[in-house]
């Protein structure tokens, strides 16, 4: 047994595989049926991403086969996608092929420089009872 097989064995029950990254892009499911004529696509949001996987969301799943092409918006790649889970309209899938490193860099750092999930901006802190004035303690206020 490999020393990566043994890594993997020894693993928890829960542990991923793959370090997954939280991003918020817009991406295409291309999908060919059986007569293959002209590809269909339907529109998704992607959540996460890792080297190996992603999950997204899409508007309806009637109609979806398990397997089908993920393009990201801004992205020139189409990733080959095996579904793993369908929960409502959130989709899980595995890649057919694990992404290059590199791929995966430029999603990430592309949805930090637009404005993603990474990108975005902190809601300003509301503080505690807001319009009560400060006193000191067991001090009263005219």
């Amino acid at each position: 047994m490999s020393d990566d097989a043994k890594k993997r064995s020894g693993a928890g029950l829960y542990e991923r595989k793959w370090e997954r990254f939280a991003v918020n892009r817009q991406g295409m499911l291309m999908t060919v049926g059986f007569d293959l004529m002209a590809p269909k696509t339907r529109h998704c949001k992607l959540i996460d991403i890792s080297l190996g996987g992603a999950s997204f969301t899409v508007g309806t799943t009637i109609g979806l086969p398990l397997h089908y092409y993920l393009s990201i918006v801004g992205v020139a790649s189409r990733i080959g996608c095996a579904e793993v889970y369908r929960n409502d309209n959130r989709i899980g899938v595995q890649f057919i092929k694990e992404i290059d490193e590199e791929l995966l860099r430029m999603i990430v750092r592309s949805d930090y420089f637009t404005g993603g999930i990474t990108g975005r901006l902190k809601q300003p802190e509301r503080r505690y009872m807001v319009g009560v004035e400060k006193g000191g303690v067991g001090s009263a206020t005219n």
